[in-house]
């Protein structure tokens, strides 16, 4: 019974891959597309600021979509989740949070709590990256386990 649920869930990964190959090739369609609209279209050869956030939040969607998709391979090789590479993916994520905040529609107070809330997670995620990185702890078959112990 185990044997079955590991194809099937194997068959989801394959699925979630292919899903996931398409969905960057549209993310990446679309980033070559606001490029191109702004290098050559609205402003030539000069970047306005809001069109700089625009085009970094799509590459960085771009690169968060291969960390993703890096993850999941690394699970179909290894049959381990790299627990890492999933906090710097959450890492990337905030960073193009920031990246993208726009202070016009919110009160001083609202963006003050925002930018500490996303303090506290950066916080929080750099902590958590360093202990796993300082730990070597890789999630894999046969359970938790640092690496280089069998």
């Amino acid at each position: 019974m185990i044997e079955v649920i590991d194809k099937i869930e194997k068959g989801i990964y394959a699925v979630l891959m292919i899903m996931l190959v398409v969905v960057l090739a549209a993310a990446l369609a679309d980033l070559g597309f606001i490029l191109f609209h702004t290098l050559f279209l609205t402003s030539p050869w000069m970047l306005e600021s809001h069109e700089m956030i625009v085009v970094l939040g799509a590459f960085l969607l771009v690169l968060i979509g291969v960390e993703l998709l890096d993850t999941i391979k690394a699970y179909f090789r290894e049959n381990a989740i790299h627990v890492e590479i999933v906090v710097l993916l959450a890492v990337i994520a905030v960073a193009r949070k920031v990246i993208l905040l726009d202070p016009t529609g919110m009160t001083g107070f609202e963006y003050g709590f925002e930018l500490m809330g996303t303090g506290v997670i950066i916080v929080g995620l750099s902590a958590g990256y360093y202990l796993i990185k300082k730990a070597g702890i890789s999630i894999g078959p046969e359970g938790l386990k640092r690496n280089g112990q069998e």
